[in-house]
């Protein structure tokens, strides 16, 4: 069974899990080089040049600090409401800061008081030199587990990103059901994480570095979907995905056959109810997709072409801020229509079928910002 231990209890305090994490986030682990494994190393792939400009931004000691996999950018940023979970040393949130612009607001959440101090040490460097008048970025003191207890207001977040930090919690199921209150109706949580291709053992879940380099804490990727449904989430749409490997012997060691990825998700919250498919064209003009927008790993759209999608799909395009960026016509028959695909897919297979796509790329780390559609 998925982890369904809600802990629903008001007054949230540290488990040990939480203690072990902080002490390696804010003592053990100095910089990138004090890791173990190479889960929780970014990716050596392409960046839009807008985001390699919002990052090249970022003072030089938040991105040192940071301790996430990758990059976590969804589209269509402009003014929105994002809220990181677990925003470590803010290098997310100073670079999404630039995105939402000064009419948007990025704030960020984390538990480790030592991270949360580099973050805000620069937050008027940040300010000054994106040459905003008034702060769009705050930092809370709290628990991914406890939002609400933090101050955020339910129904008032566009979007919230993750970065590598849903598997470091010990009630996952927790976790998103915060995320989920405090989203508006049409929000989206778009996330990335590590995996594994079972259940895994106690030995492995107690083990406190493998814990710390997000493998100990990583859900069976079908338990995701299960307790992202049973929370009131559409079903998670994968994005991209690709392998972990552990190069530290005495860990794979402890891990024998399991294996991990890292995927990125998109949750959405939306109506409860069926919908029927229909065919949407996408008009084009969102920022860094602006003629070819890679939506997941089974949907990418091009400006002016006509494609079926599933009723899910309907309902999340026209429920949140993609609205406006798509045409929607009643289901087709014919040729200008083709047959809607499954959402659910099984991220190990993604990875092999684009294994055999291209041998050697889906080893790059955990996370990576490369969807795994790409616009030809």
């Amino acid at each position: 069974m998925a982890d369904s231990n809600c802990g629903c209890a008001k007054g949230f305090t540290d488990s040990a899990i939480h203690v072990d994490v902080k002490e390696y986030y804010g003592i053990t682990v100095k910089s990138t080089k004090d890791l173990q494994s190479n889960a929780c190393v970014a990716p050596a792939t392409p960046l839009p040049a807008f985001i390699r400009q919002a990052l090249g931004k970022v003072h030089s000691e938040v991105i040192s600090k940071y301790y996430g996999c990758g990059l976590v950018v969804p589209e269509c940023l402009e003014g929105c409401r994002i809220l990181d979970l677990g925003s470590g040393s803010g290098r997310d949130c100073y670079m999404l800061s630039q995105l939402v612009g000064e009419k948007g607001h990025v704030t960020g959440i984390d538990m480790t008081q030592e991270q949360l101090e580099i973050a805000r040490k620069y937050l008027d460097h940040h300010m000054q030199e994106f040459g905003y008048k008034a702060p769009n970025v705050s930092f809370v003191h709290g628990y991914i587990e406890a939002l609400a207890e933090a101050g955020l207001q339910n129904n008032s977040f566009d979007i919230i990103i993750s970065n590598c930090v849903v598997n470091l919690s010990p009630d996952k199921k927790r976790v998103l059901a915060e995320a989920y209150n405090i989203l508006k109706e049409g929000g989206e949580l778009y996330f990335s994480d590590v995996y594994s291709s079972e259940r895994l053992t106690s030995e492995i879940k107690n083990h406190k570095v493998l814990w710390g380099e997000c493998i100990g804490g990583a859900l069976w990727w079908q338990d995701l979907v299960q307790l992202a449904e049973e929370v009131g989430f559409s079903r998670p749409r994968l994005v991209t995905a690709s392998i972990i490997t552990v190069d530290n012997k005495e860990l794979q060691d402890i891990l024998g056959d399991f294996k991990f990825i890292s995927a990125t998700y998109r949750l959405f919250k939306v109506a409860k109810g069926s919908s029927k498919p229909c065919r949407v064209i996408y008009n084009g003009g969102i920022r860094g997709v602006e003629n070819c927008f890679p939506f997941d790993c089974q949907y990418t759209f091009k400006t002016e072409e006509v494609v079926e999608v599933d009723g899910d799909l309907a309902k999340i395009l026209s429920s949140s801020r993609f609205a406006e960026d798509f045409t929607f016509e009643p289901s087709g028959q014919g040729q200008c229509g083709v047959k809607a695909k499954e959402s659910l897919v099984d991220p190990f297979e993604l990875v092999q079928q684009l294994e055999k796509q291209s041998p050697g790329s889906t080893t790059r780390g955990c996370c990576s910002t490369q969807s795994s559609s790409c616009c030809k």
